[in-house]
């Protein structure tokens, strides 16, 4: 099965958020508003995308 990618961008701020939230973003690897990165579709990505869901876009590529 070839790695499938997810289009990951970050569309509201981490500032008064829990810490383990600011870790979830931090692990996808998104740094600022507007940030987009490619992860690769794991069990461990999809878990951490779905805790901070209200945080961000994410797009099938």
């Amino acid at each position: 099965m070839a790695d499938k990618k997810l289009k990951v961008t970050l569309l509201k701020s981490t500032s008064g958020r829990l810490k383990s939230h600011k870790a979830c973003v931090a692990g996808l690897g998104l740094r600022r508003i507007r940030h987009t990165v490619e992860v690769i579709d794991t069990p461990e990505n999809r878990g951490m995308i779905n805790k901070v869901s209200y945080l961000l876009q994410v797009e099938d590529i």
